[in-house]
């Protein structure tokens, strides 16, 4: 019980002793009122949400044309945006935890900067790149590419926004390796590439398939990079945020059954990545 007295010392004047029953008591009010006001923020809102979805779920608004095609659409950008994620993602990464430069310094910046970057400055952006006129787009154009208002263009907004979460949880995980190892693997004739291979990759595989868990849900609930660089058409370039924001102003039954979807999509991927970093 002293213990817990002295943990809220803090809080007063050195100067004024103050009884271990008020010192506790306050803190657990203090932790109660916080946890009171996380649980209306959070619960409340949710489970009203798989409340009112519901009775359009078991009405069958789960098999409309509208929720399967923005449905099969999200999964296959979303795992094509880890794969893409994890192929450029993971040499970099390691470059990353490997190495110290003022280039390396700059491209861990720019590595972090879309995840703190707004959802709409990544649209434009990509927008004014790859468009018709844009710089690179100017030059795909004779060559029969188009990308805006495709379903590449998606691919391209979701692995803009949401790589950086692969490349962060694979540069710590490579971090995490002991430099010890890959030495000793040196010392047996391996290269570099077969040291990467057998030893770091291995010994860094939880904190890539958790990278790769977190991308894959970023990737899925990308909203506002998409709607500017590729549209809203059902079919090509709807994805699941997409449909909910249009279904919103034509079936609510619609919008809920893919809003709880999603929060289903996304306990699973959180609950399956708690697993694998455990």
């Amino acid at each position: 019980m002293r213990h817990s007295s002295d943990t809220w010392k803090f809080l007063l004047p050195p100067d004024r002793a103050v009884p271990n029953k008020f010192a506790t008591g306050f803190g657990l009010i203090v932790v109660g009122l916080a946890s009171f006001f996380i649980l209306v923020l959070f619960l409340i809102p949710l489970a009203t949400l798989l409340w009112r979805a519901a009775p359009s779920w078991m009405a069958g608004t789960w098999q409309t044309p509208a929720v399967g095609a923005a449905l099969r659409l999200s999964l296959l950008t979303s795992s094509l945006t880890v794969l893409i994620s994890a192929l450029i993602g993971t040499p970099v990464a390691y470059i990353l935890a490997r190495y110290r430069s003022w280039g390396i310094t700059l491209l861990d910046v720019l590595v972090d900067l879309p995840m703190v970057l707004p959802p709409a400055v990544a649209g434009v952006a990509l927008l004014v790149a790859f468009g018709r006129t844009g710089t690179a787009g100017r030059f795909l154009v004779p060559l029969g590419i188009e990308l805006p208002f495709t379903t590449m263009a998606v691919i391209i907004a979701q692995t803009f926004v949401s790589a950086p979460f692969y490349i962060k949880a694979a540069k710590s995980g490579f971090a995490d390796v002991d430099r010890q190892l890959e030495q000793i693997s040196a010392t047996l004739g391996e290269n570099t590439l077969g040291t990467v291979r057998r030893v770091t990759l291995p010994l860094a595989r939880n904190a890539l398939i958790g990278g790769a868990i977190m991308t894959w849900s970023r990737a899925l609930g990308e909203f506002g990079a998409t709607i500017l660089f590729a549209g809203n058409f059902a079919g090509r370039t709807q994805t699941m945020p997409l449909a909910i924001y249009s279904a919103l102003q034509s079936d609510l039954n619609v919008a809920l059954t893919l809003a709880a979807i999603m929060l289903g999509t996304s306990f699973a991927l959180l609950a399956l990545l708690r697993v694998v970093t455990r």
